[in-house]
């Protein structure tokens, strides 16, 4: 079983260590891919007023998160919805990790690992390169409907998210392709636990001792293969039983 949570966060600046704050959460959860219903989401009172410019962004005032708790407050919530395990995925991962670490950090709080991550703003522009990759754009590539999206929200962006991210892994009900079927156009997505990016013949090589090994086939020709996309995630280390690399219908 893989558990993800796909999170956003907003907050009143672009920079938690000059002193810009959290304002709300908001994640969902999958498991293997699919989202389970439960979500997680929260405002948060970053305890000083809100710039104009965030305001434009999220339409967050501190007027109306005053009412709501602190971040100390809420971190053991927020740290038990995510768990220990789980792999977190956000859109410009490094912006939400920073925050929500620093977050972590003022408390004394374990901060999460980078090991644990996946930045879907770094899968598009591997997919998409040169090609305008945020979120909006993202949901008018794939067909998400966004429409409700006037300001951003934590929750609402990182509910869009999960579309998209579903949509870049090879749609919502994604199908590992067999061997049989190699003559299709494939999308593949290798999780790497090495800090160096493996050569095309190294993938090659490791597809046909993973599947020689886990299931007893062997592709006949697979430099044959076409595959569209390779997408790295070099500093993820997935939970027990994530199998190495997925093959998905494109």
């Amino acid at each position: 079983m893989v558990r993800e949570i796909v999170f956003d966060t907003e907050t009143t600046g672009f920079n938690a260590e000059e002193g810009e704050r959290l304002v709300e959460i908001g994640a969902v959860e999958l498991i293997n891919h699919i989202p389970t219903g439960k979500t997680y989401h929260q405002y948060i009172n970053p305890e000083k007023e809100v710039p104009e410019e965030a305001y434009k962004v999220h339409g967050l005032s501190y007027d109306f998160l005053k009412d709501f708790p602190t971040f100390d407050k809420v971190a053991d919530d927020w740290l038990e919805f995510i768990g220990e395990d789980s792999v977190l995925v956000a859109h410009n991962a490094q912006f939400d990790i920073n925050f929500v670490n620093y977050e972590l950090k003022q408390l004394g709080k374990p901060t999460l690992a980078w090991d644990r991550v996946v930045d879907t703003l770094e899968i598009a522009r591997s997919m998409f390169p040169g090609a305008r990759n945020n979120l909006d754009a993202l949901c008018k590539r794939f067909g998400v409907d966004n429409s409700s999206r006037t300001n951003h929200g934590a929750l609402l962006d990182a509910e869009l998210l999960t579309k998209v991210y579903l949509e870049l892994m090879g749609g919502e009900e994604p199908q590992t392709l067999h061997i049989k079927n190699k003559g299709q156009t494939v999308m593949m997505m290798c999780v790497w636990k090495t800090k160096r990016k493996p050569s095309r013949r190294s993938v090659l090589k490791i597809m046909k001792t993973r599947f020689t090994a886990s299931r007893g086939l062997l592709p006949q020709q697979p430099k044959s293969w076409k595959l569209t996309r390779l997408f790295w995630k070099v500093r993820l280390k997935m939970p027990s039983g994530f199998p190495d690399f997925y093959l998905f219908r494109r």
